[in-house]
């Protein structure tokens, strides 16, 4: 569904062409510092209009509607929303004839009867992760809070491209790339996570999994795990109880086991290219040539990091408030 979450709970909704967007946070500690300005720096990091991404550019300024008194969490649920103002829903006419290879316009469709809202991918859309962004900002801040109490230290969540497609080369010829992206969590403390159905690894795929266009996570040695021995691969201990080296990514039974958390998240080529594509119309009943008209990302993938960065944030801020 649309809710994530146990005891920090994040519930995102509106459509890409909307009136608005936003995101509801129930279990947010009250006395937290929260300001409409504290969201600035990782929506940036989000925004389009650099080489590769979209065109459409909005200005991407949160409204806090709740939560939030004389610049404190007051304990209430705490709601953020954001304007939708740059939209073109023409584009996304053809669309009903032609779903586009590799979009969720035709699941949709078959899914809700066709009462979805089709214009810029509706709730599909990478648009929603705006909300996501700024819901891990305040995570961020749950997890700095908390590991304060603890007198531990919290350094946040770091990701970054480390693979990417040739991106000259698809802009050349109207296609798409995708990329790898990497996260790591320098500084956590072992115990946090339950073996099985609530491992640390299980929630955080979870959670990347719902980023629109993820293809695949490992951590640690991910997939080379299968080509190792066991003396290659098995992270030994060392005098302080932490391991000497991350093959495991810094989880061990589903457990943080003190060593940085660390993983990557395959994203596909952006669906919408303006290369020519064969595809089924149904309106005429026969396969077709579709070539998507719109503003759309070369590579989405380049606006990603933050937005890992976010989903990582809020399973650790829900993992720290219920253990």
């Amino acid at each position: 569904m649309n809710t994530f979450g146990r005891k920090f709970r994040v519930s995102i909704f509106g459509e890409s062409h909307g009136e608005l967007i936003g995101v509801v946070l129930d279990g947010v500690p009250a006395g937290l510092e929260l300001s409409e300005q504290d969201f600035e720096q990782d929506l940036l990091r989000r925004k389009s209009g650099a080489k590769g991404t979209t065109p459409r550019v909005e200005d991407d300024k949160p409204q806090i509607v709740s939560g939030v008194f004389e610049g404190h969490t007051t304990g209430a649920p705490l709601t953020i929303v954001f304007k939708n103002k740059n939209t073109k829903s023409s584009d996304y006419e053809l669309f009903a004839a032609m779903p586009r290879p590799g979009h969720a316009d035709l699941t949709a469709a078959l899914k809700w009867d066709d009462c979805q809202d089709p214009r810029g991918s509706g709730h599909f859309s990478g648009r929603l992760t705006l909300p996501v962004v700024a819901a891990g900002v305040v995570a961020k801040k749950v997890l700095q809070d908390a590991t304060m109490l603890d007198d531990t230290p919290f350094s946040g969540v770091e990701a970054q491209i480390v693979e990417m497609g040739d991106l000259d080369e698809a802009m050349r010829e109207g296609d798409s790339v995708g990329a790898l992206v990497e996260c790591t969590v320098p500084d956590i403390d072992p115990g946090y996570g339950e073996p099985f159905w609530d491992s640390v690894e299980s929630l955080i795929a979870h959670a990347v999994f719902a980023i629109p266009g993820v293809r695949g996570i490992e951590f640690g040695d991910g997939f080379d795990a299968a080509k190792m021995r066991g003396s290659e691969h098995n992270d030994p201990i060392g005098p302080d109880g932490r391991p000497l080296k991350n093959g495991a990514g810094g989880v061990n039974g589903g457990i943080t086991n003190g060593a940085p958390i660390q993983f990557r998240v395959a994203f596909k080529p952006t669906s919408s290219i303006r290369k020519a594509q064969q595809t089924f119309n149904f309106a005429t009943g026969e396969m077709d040539t579709l070539q998507v008209p719109g503003r759309h990302d070369v590579c989405f993938a380049l606006r990603a990091p933050v937005v890992v960065e976010a989903m990582t944030a809020i399973v650790l801020a829900d993992l720290v408030l219920v253990k």
